[in-house]
């Protein structure tokens, strides 16, 4: 079982104007590799405040999955916030998740989105729109386990099923 937790970054959405389309379509998504949800929070784009849910999640999480706060805009600062976390980058997450993007929009090139490790805990940043969380989550999915696995030192052989995930 994997314990996630969900972060959603929205100004609107943490004053209460938007409703967290986003963060149900990851907890939904999330069912389908058996992982419980340890954590969850609306917050504004504040980038210390990100930084320090990243931190508090990661002691309650081995997943912590965000939403929002990826693009070029004045107030998206998730990509940075995260690199302040994490130990280490995982630059195959983002790269697949914008490749799988522009099969939909071009608009996906503007995505900073990354992923990486802190202590054991695997972070990933998605998108703020329910679609985009679901394309983006849908293609990073399928190895979440094996790489959560991995940084927990509960799975050691990488090659023993590679060829039922090439």
């Amino acid at each position: 079982m994997i314990r996630a937790a969900i972060l959603t970054l929205s100004d609107k959405g943490s004053r209460g104007e938007r409703e967290d389309k986003s963060g149900e379509v990851i907890r939904n998504m999330l069912l389908g590799i058996d992982a419980t949800i340890t954590a969850y929070e609306v917050i504004p784009d504040e980038k210390e405040l990100i930084t320090k849910k990243l931190f508090e999640f990661a002691e309650k999480a081995d997943l912590i999955v965000t939403t929002g706060g990826t693009g070029v805009g004045p107030r998206d600062v998730t990509p940075e916030a995260t690199r302040a976390v994490i130990e280490k980058e995982l630059p195959g997450f983002g790269e697949a998740m914008r490749m799988e993007g522009l099969k939909h929009t071009s608009r996906a090139m503007g995505s900073r989105a990354i992923a990486g490790i802190y202590k054991q805990t695997l972070i990933i940043n998605l998108p703020g729109s329910p679609k985009g969380v679901a394309e983006n989550l849908a293609v990073v999915l399928p190895v979440i386990p094996h790489t959560v696995g991995l940084i927990k030192g509960t799975v050691t052989e990488c090659a023993k099923d590679r060829e039922k995930h090439a």
